[in-house]
C-alpha cells in the first residue's frame, strides 16, 4: 500500500516576535507540517528580533521594515539597519555578522488610511524609501495596503515595483488583484478568507493564477475559522489553504505544494527550504 506524501505548508507571513514562547509556537507549526515560516519585521526592534530568531531556526526567515503605522520614525534608520547588516558583508555565511542570510524580504510596508496612525505623507515617503531598499539589496518587497490602493499602486508603479513584490493579507477584490498582477505581484491570503463577509476576497482567491498564490496566517491576529476571535499562529495554515482550495476546486494536497513552491520563489528561499524541518 502507497502512502501519500506528507503535506508541506509554508506560511508566508506571520510575527513570532509577538508571541510569548516563540520557540513553543514554532514547535507546533513544525508538528502541523508547516516547513517554513516567514517572521516578518514592523519596526527596527522587531527585525531584529526577526533575525535573531531566523538565526536560530532553519525554517524561520526574516524580514526588515517599517510598517506604515511606524512611518512618523521616518526610514532612516531601517536604511542605516540595512547598510550595517548589509553593506559589510553581503547577506552570506562567509564571516558577516551572525542572521545576514536569513533575511528575505523589506517591509511589511506600505499604506494603512484606516488607521492614519502617521501621516498619509510620512506614510507615502517612507513606502517609497523601502522600495528602492528591496531594490537595492535584491531583496523581496512585501506589502501592507489597506483602504489605500490607489496610492499604493501609484507609488509602486512610480518606483519600480522589485523584481519580487508579495501584497500580503490581501483584502481587495478582482480589480485590484488583477491591478497588482498586472504590476507582477504575488497576492498572499490570510485567515480572512473564512470569514463570512469576505466575498470579494474570495473572488479574488478564484481569479489569481496558481504561480502567484500564497498563504499566510498573519499570526497571532486574524485566526481563522474555527478559531476566530483567538489567537493566530502559523500551525493553522492549513485551515487557510484548505479554504482557498475549496474555493479554487483544487486538492489540498496540490494546493500545498503549489503555495509552498511560490514562497519558495517569492522569497527566493534555498532551494532545500521545503526539506529543512523535516
Amino acid at each position: 500500500m502507497t502512502t501519500a506524501p506528507e503535506r508541506l505548508w509554508f506560511d508566508s507571513h506571520c510575527h513570532l516576535q509577538d508571541f510569548d514562547d516563540p520557540d513553543d509556537t514554532i514547535s507546533r507549526a513544525r508538528d502541523a507540517s508547516v516547513r517554513g515560516m516567514i517572521c516578518v519585521g514592523t519596526d527596527i526592534e522587531s527585525s531584529l528580533i526577526a533575525i535573531d530568531l531566523a538565526s536560530q531556526n532553519d525554517d524561520v526567515f526574516a524580514t526588515i521594515g517599517l510598517h506604515p503605522h511606524e512611518a512618523s520614525a521616518g526610514a532612516s534608520g531601517l536604511i542605516a539597519l540595512a547598510s550595517t547588516l548589509f553593506d559589510r558583508g553581503d547577506r552570506g555565511d562567509g564571516g558577516g555578522p551572525s542572521g545576514h542570510s536569513r533575511i528575505v524580504a523589506v517591509g511589511e510596508c506600505g499604506l494603512d488610511y484606516h488607521y492614519d496612525h502617521s501621516p498619509r505623507d510620512a506614510q507615502q515617503e517612507v513606502f517609497a524609501a523601502q522600495i528602492a531598499l528591496a531594490k537595492k539589496y535584491d531583496l523581496t518587497l512585501v506589502i501592507h495596503t489597506r483602504e489605500a490602493w490607489d496610492d499604493t499602486m501609484r507609488i509602486l508603479l512610480a518606483e519600480g515595483p522589485p523584481e519580487r513584490t508579495v501584497l500580503h493579507c490581501f483584502t481587495g477584490g478582482p480589480v485590484d488583484a488583477q491591478r497588482a498582477l498586472d504590476a507582477g505581484c504575488y497576492l498572499s491570503f490570510s485567515g480572512i478568507v473564512t470569514f463570512k463577509n469576505a466575498g470579494e476576497i474570495r473572488d479574488a482567491v478564484a481569479l489569481c493564477p496558481q504561480d502567484k498564490l500564497l498563504v499566510e496566517t498573519d499570526a497571532p491576529f486574524l485566526a481563522p475559522v474555527p478559531h476566530r476571535g483567538k489567537q493566530n499562529q502559523p500551525a493553522f495554515v492549513p485551515l487557510v489553504a484548505e479554504a482557498v482550495a475549496q474555493l479554487r476546486s483544487v486538492s489540498v494536497d496540490e494546493l500545498a505544494l503549489q503555495t509552498a513552491e511560490n514562497t519558495v520563489d517569492a522569497f527566493s528561499l534555498p532551494a532545500d527550504a521545503m526539506a529543512r524541518s523535516a
